[in-house]
């Protein structure tokens, strides 16, 4: 199935006739590399080590834990960052189509729909 335009795409997720399944793992790397997420953690990851060194453990330890629950949030919400943005964003909905990121389908014919 060749995919919709934006218009009928957010016309057929609100009717309900257009069954949409989002790719988890490339949803997570998508959202990541955009977020540019490494340039984040890296930093927070050795301020977690440098508190370490210096003798705060326990204020390490949260930072450096912290820095794992901000990578699982986004990987966690990466699929419905996606669609809510390509349900309202015609350009995101491109983007995201031609990087394999949604599939579509009609609910007619997907069984348990």
């Amino acid at each position: 199935m060749s995919a919709p335009t934006h218009a009928a795409f957010v016309a057929g997720w609100h009717a309900g006739t257009l069954h949409v399944r989002i790719d988890r793992k490339a949803a997570a790397r998508f959202l990541t590399a955009r977020a540019m997420l490494p340039f984040v953690l890296l930093p927070l990851f050795g301020i977690a080590v440098a508190l370490a060194l210096t003798g705060r453990w326990i204020l390490g330890a949260t930072v450096f834990l912290a820095g794992l629950g901000l990578r699982g949030l986004v990987r966690a919400s990466a699929q419905g960052y996606v669609l809510n943005r390509a349900l309202g964003d015609a350009a995101f909905y491109d983007e995201a189509v031609a990087a394999g990121l949604i599939l579509l389908g009609d609910t007619a014919g997907m069984p348990g729909t």
